[in-house]
């Protein structure tokens, strides 16, 4: 299922703004790694409604993207 795209934009303010203020990053930094992750590629395709999460599991699902990425 494909979400309308003006709240799934909405959708990524908020997702990008609870994981800078959660990891202490700045917002910037927070949209680059957003819009470089594979959570960003679920959410953008619509693939297993993965958009429909709550803003705190999809900040969550960024930090442990980041934090594997960060011990490889």
């Amino acid at each position: 299922m494909l979400a309308n795209k003006t709240l799934l934009q909405m959708k990524y303010a908020r997702v990008i703004r609870l994981f800078a203020d959660e990891t202490n990053i700045s917002y910037e930094e927070a949209m680059d790694k957003f819009y470089n992750s594979n959570t960003y590629i679920l959410m953008s395709e619509g693939i297993a409604d993965i958009h429909c999460m709550s803003e705190g599991y999809l900040a969550d699902e960024l930090k442990a993207e980041y934090s594997m990425t960060a011990k490889v």
